[in-house]
């Protein structure tokens, strides 16, 4: 099996802090544990920004700032995962693209509309077509975000397009309302579903995330941890940071005998360019 590829979600769009003061709002709160838990054994940083009033938000300067954060700690060769989703119904697509412009090396791809929550999440086909393409010009790896088995299809229609090239990097989004369960029954038929050359990760809601972070891992993919998903440790504990979600999937990683791959071999594994330290 692959070297395992951590990634960490640390902020997410939803989570406030009136339920964990321990998430992490402003571009420097946000950098902080990004290097934290690059320290602790993640690969790739996903991450949303907040606006003054700490709801989400796709301003392309707040995303530059993190990054710009990141890059300053000495040695981080961490990959950025740029997400586009924003707030649920509440931006505009061209507001949604703007972090593309900012050259992450990755961005979010949600390949398909889905029920979240209390509201809709909408992906019609020609916002991902134009989005897939936005990324091709800016030489952004799409991370293809699927929340049940219909995705996978849209994706692959998209791929068959010439739109998103391999290996192709899947991320699958299980728990949450309206989307695919988090289930093993689920995630092996999503696995099964995919096109040849893809690698995937799992991220699972709540109480989910650590088994399916498991199960993952033994099934030869890969886990997403960090308070945008769950923002507990344990039953009622909360989690003291995202590095501490981290640690302890790094930790579960040598024990299933799936070592930790760090960013360098995580771009090899990706098809990203070798990561060039800005001068």
């Amino acid at each position: 099996m692959d070297k395992a590829i951590i990634s960490v979600a640390t902020t997410g769009g939803i989570t406030t802090r009136e339920q964990t003061p321990n998430v992490p709002i402003t571009e420097e709160e946000i950098a902080e544990q990004a290097i934290a838990s690059w320290k602790a054994g993640a690969s790739i940083l996903h991450v949303h920004v907040r606006d003054e009033d700490q709801l989400a938000t796709c301003d392309p300067e707040r995303y530059a700032r993190v990054q710009e954060l990141v890059r300053a700690e000495p040695g981080c060769d961490m990959i950025i995962n740029m997400s586009t989703g924003g707030r649920v119904g509440r931006l505009t697509e061209d507001e949604r693209i703007a972090p593309v412009r900012v050259r992450p090396e990755i961005a979010s791809y949600d390949c398909g509309s889905v029920n979240f929550g209390d509201g809709v999440f909408v992906n019609s086909p020609q916002f991902l077509d134009k989005l897939a393409r936005e990324m091709q010009e800016y030489g952004v790896k799409p991370e293809i975000e699927c929340f049940d088995t219909g995705m996978i299809e849209n994706a692959k229609r998209i791929i068959d397009q010439g739109l998103i090239e391999p290996p192709f990097w899947f991320q699958f989004v299980l728990g949450i309302r309206g989307g695919a369960p988090a289930t093993v029954d689920h995630l092996n038929l999503m696995v099964n579903s995919l096109p040849e050359q893809s690698r995937w990760s799992v991220c699972a809601i709540g109480r989910h995330q650590l088994p399916m972070n498991a199960i993952a891992l033994a099934m030869g993919g890969h886990p997403r941890t960090g308070i945008e998903d769950n923002i507990y440790y344990s039953y009622r504990v909360l989690a003291e940071s995202n590095q501490q979600l981290v640690a302890r999937v790094a930790r579960l990683c040598n024990e299933l005998e799936r070592p930790v791959a760090t960013p360098a071999e995580t771009r090899e594994m990706l098809g990203l360019p070798a990561f060039q330290p800005e001068a």
